[in-house]
């Protein structure tokens, strides 16, 4: 295979893109005439993950789109490179939050535990599995939320209860409720969660649970934060799939010149909840 690119990073970047066995840093940092260390940390630096964390990144999505395809398991894993199906199934929590099986027939046989109630931000859904917390949902109407979160899982059974029958939901509830000056914050913990997410992913969503309420970072103010200064568009496209709204403060990021950039939920929304925070933040101080 050849490339175009005269930048041995983004030639790294491209083949890992285009194989399905990707090479081990050694041989990459050959392929491309880079020490495997000098390759590792502008590799990271540039897209925010390390060759093996993009790599891996791009398996797994070769695997759900195999198998929302209709695939067979084992086809599925092993046309994604993995080799092994004792691996995927090993780590399957993880990376797909059930069984590859269970994840081809689009969540069949999971139950997804949601309650919904009217804020002044609109619609709020809050979702969980026997796992853990899946969703924070923002929207206009029950029926619009129900929709986005059959959107991954269109088969798993839904299950409408009454949040103040459901601890994990009730905390979850609490705890936006704290947050935007609507009730009083709970000193119990924060239940457990259950989302499927790249490392680079993991490590944004952290990042912005340190911004504090009231005040804002640019995309590549966060870049910087993870130690991956060129990856501004990255940490915007993990801002983007977050999927817990408010609880992890994906609406703090804001572009360079301060404009507001994009939310998920809807810039007005946006807007008014950073409106919101800059209201109640110097109160909770």
């Amino acid at each position: 295979m050849s490339f175009s690119h005269a930048d041995p990073v983004a030639r790294a970047h491209e083949l890992l893109s285009n194989v399905e066995d990707a090479p081990n840093l050694q041989t990459l940092a050959e392929e491309v005439g880079l020490s495997p260390g000098h390759l590792q940390r502008r590799f990271r630096a540039r897209y925010g993950m390390s060759p093996a964390e993009f790599a891996a990144s791009r398996r797994l999505n070769r695997l759900k789109s195999a198998l929302r395809e209709g695939a067979s398991v084992t086809d599925a894993v092993y046309a994604a490179g993995f080799g092994s199906g004792s691996r995927v199934y090993e780590h399957s929590d993880r990376l797909l939050g059930m069984t590859p099986a269970d994840y081809r027939r689009g969540g069949k046989g999971a139950t997804l535990r949601y309650t919904t109630l009217t804020t002044p931000l609109g619609e709020l859904l809050v979702a969980a599995t026997e796992r853990g917390v899946c969703a924070i949902l923002l929207g206009q109407g029950e029926d619009e939320l129900l929709e986005e979160l059959a959107g991954e899982f269109p088969a798993a059974r839904r299950e409408r209860v009454d949040a103040g029958r459901d601890e994990w939901l009730a905390r979850i509830v609490a705890e936006v409720h704290a947050g935007l000056g609507w009730g009083e914050r709970s000193s119990a913990p924060l239940p457990p969660f259950d989302l499927r997410a790249t490392a680079f992913q993991w490590r944004v969503w952290q990042a912005l649970t340190r911004i504090p309420a009231g005040e804002t970072r640019s995309y590549s103010e966060i870049a910087d934060a993870i130690g991956a200064p060129r990856a501004a568009r990255a940490v915007a496209r993990a801002c983007a799939t977050n999927r817990l709204a408010v609880l992890v403060p994906c609406h703090r990021v804001v572009r360079e010149d301060g404009s507001l950039g994009g939310y998920r939920w809807g810039l007005a929304r946006k807007r008014r909840l950073l409106a919101r925070e800059a209201e109640v933040a110097p109160q909770a101080s």
